[in-house]
């Protein structure tokens, strides 16, 4: 009898021996089942793992195998396409040296046919230049004609001028005065006297005296008339004026006993008053008067025509007196000859001014002239200048249109 204990109520119990036998027989088949299972489960699962651990490393080696081929292929890829590559790039040097060889056929061939048009465009410059010189070497010509004609005649203008203001170059005013006189002695003034005054016994004395006479026989004198002559050089440091030689020359009058008194002066050269014609300074010294050298004709023809009249009115004053007629109507007259005389006078005067102004604007308008064809002449340089700096190279640089043109 074998004793066996519960495990689960701790009771003691006994058994014989067959069902001893049974029980672990039982218990061992148990086990061993458990052990089996356990032993097939961990089989299986080794089993697993191991055809897991094959499938990964069956993986890898198929992922290297195939990571090596797609390399392979990469690279058989890779050479295909630098074999490709370097086929095309011989073939596009080959094409590009076709085409430097083509390029440089044509350019040689435009430049060549540049090289004729730039030879034939030179010729063409040569004869447009040509032309212009010729065209612009007549304008010049003829401007210079021009300008030579419109100086003469500024230099003419400017001479008439000077000759209606001053005396002649190499003539002294006194020689001129004379001169002037003597040019008409024989025609206009047969019953004159002109003479110099050498008569200096009271200190002083005038340079000419002109005395006239109303016959021929001298007896019954017209008119007298002192003239002084004073000049003055550009060289002259103190610089003289009419009215400090007045006083003298009335002096003069009185004591060689002349009705009229005339200063011939060239002094004040730019005095607008002593240049407007002839002066009447009676205001200062009675019947005294100041002259250019233009006017000491007309001044001796004005007083002698008004003397002339007197000498008229004289006669008929006497003629009237003779009869007892009332001497009113003479100083009527008298008073008629006084204003057509004053205005005769300053009509004269004016009409002088108006020729001086007038010969002024002339000069003024002639130096413009001048001025102008000096102008053109600097635009006719800079235009010659501008053709000669035109070239074929400066007309097709950075423009296609014009290069386009120039190739056909």
């Amino acid at each position: 009898m074998k004793e066996i204990k519960c495990p689960n109520c701790q009771t003691n119990f006994k058994i014989d021996e067959t069902s001893y036998a049974d029980i672990i027989k039982q218990v061992r088949d148990e086990q061993f089942n458990d052990e089996l299972k356990s032993r097939l489960e961990l089989a299986d699962r080794d089993k697993r793992n191991a055809v897991e651990l094959a499938e990964a490393n069956l993986r890898n080696k198929l992922q290297q195998d195939l990571s090596k081929k797609d390399q392979e292929i990469l690279d058989l890829k890779v050479k295909s396409e630098i074999n490709n590559i370097k086929s095309k790039v011989s073939q596009i040097e080959l094409e590009k040296a076709n085409a430097v060889m083509e390029s440089t056929l044509k350019l040689e061939r435009d430049l060549d046919r540049l090289k004729s048009q730039l030879s034939q465009k030179d010729l063409e410059k040569e004869l447009l230049e040509k032309s212009l010189n010729e065209k612009y070497s007549l304008e010049l010509a003829t401007k210079d004609r021009i300008i030579q004609i419109k100086e003469d005649e500024i230099t003419m203008h400017k001479d008439l001028k000077q000759k209606l203001s001053t005396k002649m170059v190499g003539e002294t005013l006194e020689h001129h005065c004379e001169t002037e006189f003597n040019k008409l002695r024989a025609t206009g003034f047969q019953n004159a006297v002109f003479e110099k005054d050498n008569d200096a016994r009271s200190g002083s004395k005038g340079d000419f005296i002109y005395r006239e006479y109303a016959d021929a026989e001298r007896t019954i004198e017209l008119i007298s008339i002192m003239f002084e002559m004073k000049n003055e050089s550009d060289e002259t440091v103190t610089k003289k004026k009419n009215e400090d030689f007045l006083k003298e020359l009335n002096k003069d009058r009185d004591e060689k006993k002349c009705e009229y008194a005339v200063l011939v002066s060239l002094l004040e050269k730019d005095s607008e008053y002593y240049n407007s014609g002839i002066v009447d300074v009676s205001y200062r010294f009675p019947k005294m008067y100041v002259v250019r050298p233009q006017f000491f004709i007309p001044i001796i023809t004005v007083l002698r025509n008004a003397a002339y009249n007197s000498m008229e009115y004289k006669k008929e004053l006497a003629h009237v007196r003779s009869q007892n007629i009332d001497i009113s109507n003479f100083e009527d007259k008298i008073s008629k000859f006084k204003e057509g005389f004053a205005y005769n006078f300053n009509q004269a005067s004016k009409k002088f001014v108006i020729a001086i102004e007038e010969i002024d604007k002339s000069i003024t308008h002639l130096n413009k002239i001048k001025e102008a064809l000096l102008s053109s002449e600097n635009n006719l340089r800079i235009a010659n200048q501008k053709a000669e700096d035109l070239t074929i190279r400066k007309l097709t640089h950075n423009n296609t249109t014009m290069k386009k043109m120039f190739d056909i």
